[in-house]
């Protein structure tokens, strides 16, 4: 079990002594901050024991390290580890396919068919944990990029005492990722299209998690990756494939993830620093290349986002990028609370010589520009038969570029493995380009292309998203009345204090 001392504090300073449940329900930190463990526990003397653990046996193993048995007993969160993947189609959760000298991670046989299902099956499962035992109502915020939505709605549908709104950007989405999110008709989902890019929807989700009496009055919390149970969670998967791999541990492995948010592949720093034989963490980036540029230049300056045919991850700022410079800044809260105000104000953040270098020494990075992600989908259907959906294959293409200059075929008992990211149906007009026809639809995602769709569409405004959080939830409340709970926020604003 964890340690009783693991605590949780935000990134930059202005909060600190809290459980696992506080830093779940947190979300963002009152300062601006994310939270992380006041220490990364070491697993490198135990970890070879984990090797025959189905996936949700080893879940429970790492989120136990995360979470002390005084918040939730082991019984209980086994039981909420094994219940969350019972819902994916594969016996192994997240199975590994050998594609030339590489392999491939198919983290799309959940309920969305995208990797997000790992963590926010789990998260729906913890929240809902949480709010039974407390007697609470809780306001879900989240913005998407496509995947992140889907997989929140689907982990938190018709769950007791939620209410779940997602923003997406209009006309930025995939339409089977607008499909999926918008015919959820539970009545606790609430989509809400804005007019403007992820990125805006992700400034007003901080911003109204900026307004801590808003937060407080609405219970707010987080579903994207600023939730520090995302990450925690997909922790599972690198050590999870390790296995595979390497039944006897003897062995060490890289892995390329395509990364927008710098979520999915932080989860890969964390298990290296818990004590994985990690070699290299490549990030993959499609033309929005905030963090290429940061491991080529030392630069993370903002850049306009454009729009690519891989849209979960056309984003200019990575949210989960403070967590790691926290690090790379030698955990200094200070520092990287001054380097955030100044890239608030002016886009920009620079790392200096030596801070670039030690970067350099986690992280890898290659870049897929569009004509780069059409070419290696045709080429691996031509060459291996297997079909990449658009985000993956940046994963690969940065495989390709960096092959030779890190030297992996030389290595002696090493794997290289790309994270699939995504069901390539879910572009299937991106593949259906390049591949020239389309991939084949799965039975589920196919259902979900002409159901009936509920969503509201909103101007690029905090104070419009506010307002239709108060009247939804003022509606919501009304129509659960006889419930016990503690949050009547809205009926108090409806009918005055």
């Amino acid at each position: 079990m964890a340690p009783q001392a693991i605590r949780y504090r935000s990134t930059r300073g202005g909060a600190s002594g809290l459980t696992f449940e506080q830093a779940v329900f947190e979300g963002l930190a009152p300062d601006g901050g994310l939270m992380v463990p006041d220490e990364i526990p070491d697993v490198s003397g135990k970890y070879k024991g984990w090797s025959k653990l189905s996936f949700g046996e080893l879940a429970f193993e790492i989120a136990s390290l995360y979470c002390s048995e005084d918040e939730i007993p082991a019984a209980d969160l086994r039981e909420i580890m094994l219940r969350s993947y019972k819902t994916f189609s594969h016996p192994e959760v997240v199975p590994s396919e050998k594609i030339g000298d590489m392999y491939i991670m198919e983290l799309f046989h959940g309920p969305t068919f995208a990797f997000k299902d790992v963590a926010l099956q789990a998260l729906g499962n913890i929240y809902e944990y949480f709010l039974r035992r407390n007697k609470r109502r809780l306001t879900v915020l989240g913005a998407t990029s496509g995947d992140t939505g889907s997989a929140a709605i689907y982990g938190l549908r018709g769950k007791e005492n939620v209410e779940c709104f997602i923003l997406f950007p209009e006309g930025r989405v995939s339409k089977i990722q607008q499909q999926q999110m918008t015919s959820v008709l539970d009545a606790n989902v609430h989509c809400v299209a804005v007019q403007g890019t992820f990125d805006d929807c992700q400034d007003i989700v901080k911003g109204l998690f900026g307004e801590l009496d808003f937060k407080a009055q609405y219970g707010l919390g987080a579903v994207n990756s600023i939730n520090w149970a995302r990450i925690m969670f997909q922790i599972t998967y690198y050590f999870y494939t390790y296995y595979k791999l390497f039944p006897k541990c003897d062995g060490t492995i890289s892995f390329s993830v395509p990364t927008g948010n710098f979520g999915d592949i932080l989860a890969g720093y964390y298990a290296k620093r818990m004590g994985l034989p990690v070699k290299h963490l490549i990030v993959a980036t499609n033309s929005n290349d905030i963090l290429h540029r940061f491991f080529t230049t030392g630069d993370y300056d903002k850049h306009p986002v454009a729009q690519t045919c891989s849209p979960s991850m056309d984003i200019g700022i990575s949210s989960n990028f403070e967590r790691y410079l926290f690090y790379l800044f030698g955990e200094d809260p200070k520092r990287l609370a001054d380097a955030m105000a100044k890239f608030k104000t002016t886009g920009k953040l620079h790392a200096d010589q030596a801070e670039l270098a030690r970067a350099r020494q986690d992280f890898g990075s290659g870049c897929a520009r569009e004509d780069a992600i059409h070419k290696t989908i045709k080429v691996y259907d031509e060459k291996h038969n297997y079909c990449l959906d658009p985000h993956t294959a940046c994963g690969v293409f940065a495989v390709d570029e960096l092959r030779n200059s890190l030297k992996w075929p030389q290595m002696p008992n090493h794997a290289m493995v790309v994270l699939g990211t995504a069901h390539p149906a879910k572009f299937g007009e991106v593949v259906k380009q390049a591949m020239g026809r389309p991939p084949t639809m799965p039975p589920a995602l196919g259902a979900v292309q002409h159901a009936p769709t509920r969503f509201e569409v909103l101007p690029n405004s905090m104070e419009k998203v506010r307002a239709n959080i108060e009247e939804t939830v003022a509606r919501r409340e009304m129509q659960v009345a006889g419930r016990p709970c503690q949050c009547w926020s809205g009926l108090r604003r409806l009918f005055g204090r």
